[in-house]
């Protein structure tokens, strides 16, 4: 492996003085796009020190590393990185048997890479990092300016991370970890009995704004949940052009973007550690306001129902139910939890309140509350006028989707199915009348 890199920095060294001949490993060598620079020192491109960054090496190589340190008081939107201190507490949720987790075992995680996906062909040119170290918060950005720098990026990236118990990313369960492990192992880096408690939080994110925001990008999430806002920020969809870019020409000042790019993403993504710490910690309300829409304090509640807290998601429900404007989709959601749980006389409230707010606006859900209400009276209450009133007042709205063409298969279905349920209602009825 190592005879392979050197045979590389020679080929690069001497590019421009001799031509080699046309061989295989030659003409594959030239089909990838290679910085000016070499890799001595004293040859390093001055543009880089005017944004911090500087040579690494160690005994695998060299590669550019930008080491930025900020002070506990350091404000990104509405936390500052030292609430992290307190609030990781609260991650305990995510991995109750692990305890508490110290703030300085938890590693921030975010790429840069050259495409899309996890498989050979692409591959991460800039790895950045964040963590607690004593009273400061550290962002590490390394960068390789050719393939054979990665080998050495990446020995010093397996040695790190056996300092850290939790590896914290934004989607990266599926993209950022999986693609750190596949090169890993294409350059035969072994990563040991390393397996991190994993803070994804993306899911969570879905979870509690999939319908209140208009999209769960963090870049989204930041700037309507964290207060933050990004001036002059270069598009993560721009970094990889932007790279190539620097492959071709040598020049890396348009990288200076890409860096303080990844350095907000992963501060935005410590900000949202401590948003979820302090969620589940049940104190989040004591520094922000409550969520106005009701949706979201409803899937708010819902998660935290999930994460085993009990007391402030009532809480949270008991204002969702109290919203003037509580839209008829999220006093179902919040129903069908209390059905699930046995809570029959809540839920039965939401339903009901349910048809008053969709009001003539969603025969959807007027039609499903409907039906739970006639579920609800045929078999508990036994109340069957009321059922069978609560099945009409269904297939009737039904029927109205019929006419607006709102119809396919799975709509047939339904309203056979609501036919049924008023036959079944009515032939109980006769047969309570002739009994009586």
């Amino acid at each position: 492996m190592s005879g392979l890199r050197d045979r590389m920095n020679r080929l690069r060294a001497t590019a421009s003085e001799t031509q080699a001949t046309e061989d295989d490993t030659t003409v594959a060598a030239r089909s990838i796009p290679v910085a000016v620079e070499t890799d001595d020192e004293d040859r390093l491109h001055p543009g880089w020190s005017a944004f911090g960054v500087s040579l690494r090496r160690n005994e695998a190589g060299s590669y550019l590393m930008r080491r930025t340190v900020l002070p506990l008081d350091h404000r990104h939107g509405t936390h500052t990185v030292g609430e992290l201190k307190e609030a990781a507490a609260g991650l305990s949720s995510f991995h109750p048997a692990a305890g508490e987790p110290a703030p300085e075992s938890i590693l921030y995680l975010d790429l840069e890479t050259t495409g899309l996906g996890v498989g050979a062909g692409n591959v991460p040119f800039m790895v950045g990092i964040g963590y607690m170290s004593g009273d400061s918060f550290v962002v590490e950005q390394t960068l390789i300016r050719h393939p054979a720098e990665e080998f050495a990026m990446l020995s010093d990236l397996q040695k790190k991370l056996r300092n850290y118990t939790y590896l914290a990313t934004y989607n990266g369960k599926t993209f950022d970890w999986p693609l750190v492990q596949n090169r890993m192992i294409m350059n035969a880096i072994r990563l040991a009995d390393w397996s991190p408690l994993h803070l994804d939080f993306l899911h969570p994110s879905r979870a509690i704004w999939r319908n209140t925001l208009v999209s769960c990008k963090l870049s989204h999430i930041e700037e309507e949940r964290l207060g933050i806002t990004r001036l002059d920020d270069v598009p993560g969809s721009l970094a990889p052009q932007l790279y190539f870019q620097y492959l071709g020409d040598g020049d890396p000042a348009p990288l200076e973007g890409v860096f303080r790019h990844n350095e907000s993403d992963l501060l935005s993504l410590a900000c949202l550690s401590i948003r979820f710490g302090w969620l589940l910690q049940e104190q989040i309300f004591r520094r922000i306001p409550y969520p106005e829409e009701a949706e979201e304090l409803v899937r708010t509640g819902l998660w935290l129902n999930r994460m085993g807290l009990g007391a402030l998601p009532e809480l949270l429900f008991e204002r969702a139910i109290q919203h003037e404007k509580a839209a008829s989709s999220s006093l179902l959601m919040l129903a069908a939890s209390d059905k699930k749980a046995g809570n029959w006389g809540r839920a039965v409230l939401l339903w009901q309140k349910a048809i008053v707010q969709a009001g003539t606006q969603s025969h959807e859900d007027v039609i499903e509350a409907c039906i739970e209400l006639a579920m609800y009276d045929e078999h508990r209450t036994k109340d069957l006028e009321s059922a069978l009133a609560y099945a009409l007042r269904a297939l009737e709205r039904h029927e109205r989707l019929t006419l607006f063409g709102q119809r396919n298969r799975k709509h047939q279905s339904e309203q056979d199915s609501l036919r049924n349920r008023v036959a079944r209602l009515r032939r109980k009825l006769d047969r309570r009348g002739m009994d009586s």
